[in-house]
Order: C-alpha cells, then sequence, then structure tokens
C-alpha cells in the first residue's frame, strides 16, 4: 500500500508541474486600448485612474503602475497622448507619469493643447486650434529631466499609435516593435502623439520624419481610421510571434478598451437639414469607435471577461465620480447592447482582480534591435 501510494504521489506530482508549465506558457497578454476623441478625456481619464488604484489596493504595492501589468499599450488621439504619458520610460525603466499625474496634467495644459487659433476662427468662421501651441506642450511633456527627447523606443512597454497619412492615402500605425528594428521607424514620441491628434478642420495635417530622415508622412487624426485601436493592438499581437510566441488566438489574450464617449449627443442635421463638418467628424469617429467593439464582441463570443469595454452613453460628462458610477454596456455578439447591472467602476474592479492573478508583466522594458521584430511599412 505505501508502495502504491508513492507510484501515486509521483504521478499526480509529475501531472501537476506538467500541468503549472503549460499554465505558464499560456499566460494570457495583457492589452489596454484608450479611444481618441474629445480634448478632456474624461471617461479615459477617470477608468485609468480607477484603474492604477485599484491595482495598487489589490497588490499592496502602492508604487505599482499601469504598464507593470500591461504587456501592449495603444491609444489614438487624445488616448494616444495618455497612453504615451503611462508607458514613456522615465531613465529608469520606470513609467514617466503615474495614471493619476497623467490625467491631471492633460487637464492643467488643456487650455495649451488645444488653444483655439482666434485669427483663424475669425476668417474662417469656424473653431482651429493653435499647432504650434500644442506642439510647445507636447514638447516638455515628453522631455526627461536631463534634457532627453524621448522617441517611440523610449517606453516601457511596446506602444502603438494610428494616424492616417495623407501621402500614401493609408492608416500608419508608430509601433516601438518597428521603431527598436529601425531608425526609419523611429520618431520623437511627441511628434507621434501631434500626428495622431491633427483632427480635420481643427489642425492642419502634420508633417513629421523619421529620426534617420528616411521616412516621412503627412499625418492626420488616426480617429479617422482607428478611435477605437483596440483591433490594431489584437492584430499586432496575433501576428506578432517574435515577441508574443505563445499566443493563437483571442483567448490567450486580456483586453481593457477604455472610450471616451460619444462625441455626437443630440441631433446630429442642423435646421437646414444637413451635418456640421464638426458634427461628421463626431459621427465618424463614434461609427469607427462602435464598430470595433462590435467586432471585438464577436470575435471573444461569449468569453466576455477577457474582453472589458468601458463607456459611457452621456455627453459633456464632467466628473470622475459621474463616469464610474454609470451601469456599464456591453455589445453583444452579432449585434445589439445590453445595459449591465455593474457599474463602469465595479468592472474595472473585477478586471483588476483577472489581472493581478496574472501577475506583472515579463516583456523586456529595454528594447534591442536583436529582440525586435522586422519593421513593416504597413500593417504593423
Amino acid at each position: 500500500m505505501d508502495q502504491l501510494s508513492k507510484v501515486t504521489l509521483e504521478i499526480f506530482t509529475k501531472l501537476e508541474q506538467k500541468w503549472l508549465s503549460h499554465y505558464e506558457t499560456t499566460k494570457k497578454i495583457r492589452i489596454l486600448s484608450i479611444d481618441g476623441g474629445g480634448t478632456t478625456a474624461i471617461v479615459a481619464g477617470a477608468a485609468l485612474v480607477h484603474l492604477e488604484d485599484q491595482i495598487r489596493i489589490k497588490t499592496s504595492d502602492e508604487l505599482a503602475q499601469i504598464a507593470d501589468f500591461f504587456d501592449v499599450i495603444t491609444g489614438s488621439g487624445i488616448g494616444a497622448v495618455l497612453a504615451a504619458m503611462i508607458s514613456a520610460d522615465d531613465g529608469t525603466g520606470r513609467p514617466l507619469f503615474t495614471a493619476r499625474e497623467a490625467v491631471n496634467v492633460i487637464a492643467q495644459k488643456n487650455s495649451e493643447l488645444f488653444k483655439v487659433n482666434k485669427l483663424a476662427g475669425f476668417l474662417c468662421r469656424r473653431k482651429m486650434f493653435n499647432g504650434k501651441s500644442m506642439d510647445k506642450a507636447l514638447k516638455e511633456l515628453f522631455k526627461r529631466e536631463d534634457g532627453t527627447v524621448l522617441t517611440l523606443k523610449d517606453t516601457c512597454k511596446p506602444l502603438l499609435v494610428p494616424c492616417f497619412d495623407l501621402k500614401s492615402s493609408a492608416p500608419f500605425v508608430f509601433s516601438r516593435a518597428d521603431a527598436s528594428g529601425s531608425p526609419s521607424f523611429n520618431f520623437q514620441l511627441w511628434e507621434v502623439c501631434r500626428a495622431t491628434s491633427a483632427t480635420p478642420g481643427l489642425f492642419r495635417p502634420f508633417p513629421l520624419t523619421s529620426v534617420d530622415g528616411k521616412t516621412s508622412c503627412s499625418a492626420v487624426d488616426g480617429g479617422l481610421v482607428m478611435n477605437n485601436p483596440t483591433a490594431a493592438a489584437v492584430t499586432h499581437v496575433l501576428h506578432n510571434k517574435r515577441d508574443f510566441p505563445s499566443v493563437n488566438g483571442v483567448e490567450d489574450l486580456l483586453v481593457l478598451s477604455l472610450g471616451n464617449g460619444p462625441l455626437c449627443g443630440g441631433s446630429k442635421v442642423g435646421n437646414n437639414g444637413e451635418c456640421s463638418t464638426s458634427s461628421v467628424v463626431g459621427i465618424a469617429l463614434d461609427a469607427v469607435s462602435e464598430t470595433v467593439d462590435q467586432m471585438l464582441a464577436n470575435a471573444f463570443g461569449w468569453n466576455r471577461t477577457d474582453y472589458v469595454r468601458i463607456q459611457v452613453n452621456g455627453v459633456g460628462r464632467q466628473k470622475i465620480e459621474e463616469v464610474l458610477k454609470e451601469k456599464g454596456v456591453e455589445s453583444l455578439p452579432f449585434g445589439g447592447k445590453r445595459l449591465l447591472t455593474e457599474t463602469n467602476g465595479q468592472r474595472i474592479e473585477g478586471f483588476v482582480h483577472r489581472l493581478v492573478a496574472t501577475g506583472k508583466t515579463s516583456f523586456p522594458s529595454s528594447p534591442c534591435k536583436e529582440s525586435a521584430v522586422s519593421p513593416l511599412a504597413n500593417g504593423r
């Protein structure tokens, strides 16, 4: 009987080791996506602050930050600015800003980032933002204390930022993986954020060139093609076997997508029966975000704990508490939406519980050429 017990114990020990080994190799890749749209980022900002606060509570680590628990971070427009701020490397391998610091800085610098160009507004009879004012504000954000100007390579975690290139008439996705592989795909971080924020009708197209001068584009708002960049991040991970060899499908992903509230509320049509330019842009951005959400709902099917979308229904929200207390809404596979019993705050808390259980990410914070994927011209 003792011999049988020993054999049984040995068998179960080997099975347990094999299971644990399999569990480790199939660890989910965590993606954080932040929508563009608007200028205040109230919704995404509220979600990010609550997300980081909950991570610190559940890990009992007052210094824990969002980048510690995500493998890929992506953002478009104002969402890209936030994404870059919480993933930019301060020189020690740690994020340049905490979530709360990033949200507070955006609020403090909002009038500089989105300064109305009065002369242009007077001449064109429509509101235009001052590009030079935004340039100055972004340059100050993405510069270390020693004066080092940060580039796309200088991030703690892989960063993806979309824009639309007028020169090639195609989407262009800035990627840390590409930037690490070639200086021809590395750009100054402030320019990347400026490119994805160049909303037509509000900013002029923004020209930028890679650090080696070999790649250039004339960028407009990434939101026009990827206002909700979640699908771009999922595609990037699924097709990047060099960095994510264990990922075979969406079942290997854990995704948190943060909306920024609908841009168009009430009637989108004026008294003359026509849409204004700003309304058309708002409709386009909302449509892109909702379409991507529906695509992800279909991809994840009924396994909705691995894909969580935080969004609000109202427009013009001004308080973090209102965003977090609003009932959550999720898209259903094959169409339609349903109102949840959980609030947005509770949904984030539930996601953090799963996020923390997977442990801190082990993805290298300082990429080198040897570990980077080969640069691609399109579809990063």
